[in-house]
């Protein structure tokens, strides 16, 4: 049987009313993926050994793919690092512990950029992934491998972590769902740290309703992340039955359609705003004017605390060493990247004396901005609709030799990090890049909700998700 076009959650009733087995349905991904990665890259570890214990429990043994960020019990875990490359973790994270409890066959463990610092996913020490939609092409990131491993139909879902836009950046380079809740909501335990203030585990999967089915399952308070939060999460099951959005106010925000911003990419969001209005939401212009400085405080404080994280791989107590008692920095030299080390030197620069207070502290109060905007926003509308990029995917190694420009590729995800906000990103349209007339590749709205407030998000997505697919 052919599972590529089962949604997750048609794979659990298929298992659980015996249409077919957990192990089927395993074979099934773990043979498509061995076929197709060597021409994708998308996973760097494929679990071949199937497993089915329960098939009453939740997630009825289906396979999801693992970000590589992700500790997994006697599961080689590298974060797409040499520093990392042998590095098999003693515990699980908390977020696939509660996976695992509710039934996920852990598929393999899928490329990304290293220590998920990069927007395409070139920044992996074992090669980019490829968009496979056009493999020439990048698939966004840092959670590339997981992207391309739905996309391109190797797994019904996928793990990833979202610091600035690293699950819904790709979501959108790649026509799927990406979905980032609450900063808290998923536990951080477990979770290679790459900016600790701004990491939150989240998903990647078909449509609107895996997300939320995934998101039940994952969140929850941790007693083992300081950060965690303890909210109930629960979303009220009705907000599938919506068929309109009445009642809804809808803010579209001025800053985010700017000039460099792809015409096609416009005129989707453009539609999709269209449509919205049509389904009976109230759009509201609406302004956040501190966005313009998103960029630079997010370039600030995560390569702050990225200084702080990759303290610990000195090759001494764990990591790739040289062996040398005579230059210890020699393995982070040999192990690590040129953009972990570029974000290194930053940050240790924006918090060293005489410069904390000019980067690194005006940064936090002008975070604190950028939340009041939203804050002040949402005291208007219910949701905030907005591009995810300003550009469909680029091909490989068009902007891997300017950062700028690589780094400006996030410019609409990273305030809503920074603010905390959860984010949902789905397919409206498609376009054609600038280098290839005759393309058409895929544009992601993304729809962020006040903190707290993922029902919002699943409420508008699923409603748009199935009026674009009635058109």
């Amino acid at each position: 049987m052919n599972f590529s076009d089962f949604t997750l959650r048609d794979l659990v009733r298929g298992i659980k009313d015996g249409t077919f087995t957990a192990k089927e349905v395993q074979e099934y991904f773990i043979q498509k993926t061995e076929e197709r990665n060597p021409d994708l890259n998308a996973f760097l570890t494929i679990h071949t050994e199937t497993e089915e214990i329960a098939p009453e429990l939740p997630l009825a043994w289906v396979p999801i793919a693992v970000k590589d960020v992700f500790c997994e019990k006697g599961k080689r875990t590298s974060a797409s690092s040499k520093m990392l490359e042998h590095f098999v973790p003693p515990y699980d994270a908390t977020v696939v512990t509660h996976l695992k409890d509710a039934g996920m066959f852990s598929l393999g463990k899928t490329n990304m950029d290293e220590f998920a610092m990069g927007g395409s996913g070139e920044n992996s020490a074992f090669g980019p992934a490829r968009n496979p939609l056009d493999p020439s092409r990048i698939p966004g990131g840092s959670s590339s491998g997981s992207a391309v491993a739905v996309a391109a139909w190797l797994a019904p879902a996928a793990l990833g972590t979202d610091t600035g836009g690293s699950i819904r950046q790709p979501a959108s380079m790649c026509g799927i769902v990406g979905f980032k809740p609450t900063y808290g909501r998923n536990s951080r335990s477990g979770v290679i740290a790459m900016a600790s203030s701004l990491d939150c585990p989240g998903t990647l999967t078909k449509d609107v309703r895996d997300a939320e089915f995934l998101y039940e399952i994952m969140s929850g308070y941790d007693p083992l992340d300081s950060t965690s939060l303890s909210e109930d999460p629960k979303i009220d099951p009705s907000i599938w039955e919506r068929s309109d959005l009445k009642g809804v106010k809808v803010g579209v925000p001025k800053e985010y359609f700017i000039e460099g911003i792809d015409p096609g990419v416009k005129k989707s969001i453009e539609d999709a705003i269209e449509k919205l209005r049509s389904l009976g939401a109230e759009i509201r212009n609406i302004s956040l004017p501190h966005t313009e400085y998103g960029l630079a405080v997010y370039y600030v404080i995560v390569p702050a605390e990225v200084s702080a994280n990759m303290a610990r791989y000195d090759g001494i107590r764990f990591g790739f060493s040289t062996f040398d008692p005579y230059d210890r920095n020699k393995s982070r030299t040999q192990s690590l990247g040129s953009e972990v080390k570029r974000r290194i030197m930053i940050g240790s620069f924006v918090l060293s004396s005489g410069f904390y207070d000019a980067y690194y502290k005006k940064a936090t109060l002008v975070r604190e901005l950028i939340r009041d905007d939203f804050a002040k926003a949402f005291e208007e509308v219910d949701v905030i609709v907005t591009p995810t990029s300003p550009s469909v995917a680029w091909k490989i190694g068009e902007k891997i030799d300017d950062p700028m420009k690589m780094y400006l590729s996030d410019i609409f995800t990273i305030p809503a990090s920074l603010a905390w906000l959860p984010g949902l990103v789905i397919p409206v349209g498609k376009t054609s890049p600038e280098d290839d007339p005759s393309a058409q590749l895929p544009v992601g709205m993304q729809i962020l909700g006040p903190r707290l407030w993922e029902e919002q998000c699943f409420l508008v997505g699923h409603v748009l998700e199935q009026a674009l697919k009635l058109q």
